[in-house]
């Protein structure tokens, strides 16, 4: 992160004003050396690895069958191919690659009141009768699975409207 700031600012200031300043004023000590011997090192073996995992991990999420499989199966299917790598390494690079599995099965957690609070009462006791627009409204939330996620809907219907009219109550014929 630091590192990423001084090369963003290096053309601006300069590479040792920038760590003299970082120094002076804040609880970052970082020499000039210290950035340069940073930049010329050599990529890590677990750097170069988890650069080979993620691109078979990849491949794996990208396949049209395998777009649902999550760190359990992307981390079988690695084994099937011969990679002798640990689960917990594939979760972490695919939370670094934000790849998840489809999950299925799994409704959403809507609000679960305390038994101690006050529910809402039925203002009109289940008679949903109107004789003109505007006398009564009622309202419903809901949720509907999509491709993406779950979609909350919120109806707010006016009964006494008939359904052909248009929102200002005016008729259509």
């Amino acid at each position: 992160m630091i590192v990423a700031f001084i090369d963003e600012h290096k053309h601006r200031w300069g590479i040792e004003p920038i760590c003299r300043v970082l120094s002076e004023n804040t609880e970052v000590k970082i020499a000039p050396g210290t950035y340069y011997a940073f930049i010329g090192r050599e990529p890590s073996a677990r750097a170069r690895r988890d650069a080979v995992l993620k691109e078979h991990i990849m491949r794996i999420h990208s396949h049209p069958r395998m777009r649902v499989y999550g760190i359990r199966e992307i981390h079988a299917q690695l084994v099937r191919e011969g990679h002798e790598v640990a689960r917990c390494t594939i979760g972490r690079l695919c939370r670094e690659l934000g790849v998840r599995g489809t999950v299925r099965g799994k409704w959403p957690r809507t609000t679960k009141p305390a038994p101690e609070t006050d529910r809402p009462g039925d203002l009109v006791e289940r008679d949903l009768t109107a004789t003109a627009p505007n006398q009564l409204w009622v309202a419903d939330l809901t949720y509907v699975r999509t491709q993406s996620g779950w979609v909350y809907v919120a109806f707010v219907l006016d009964v006494g409207a008939p359904p052909w009219t248009k929102s200002s109550g005016e008729s259509l014929a």
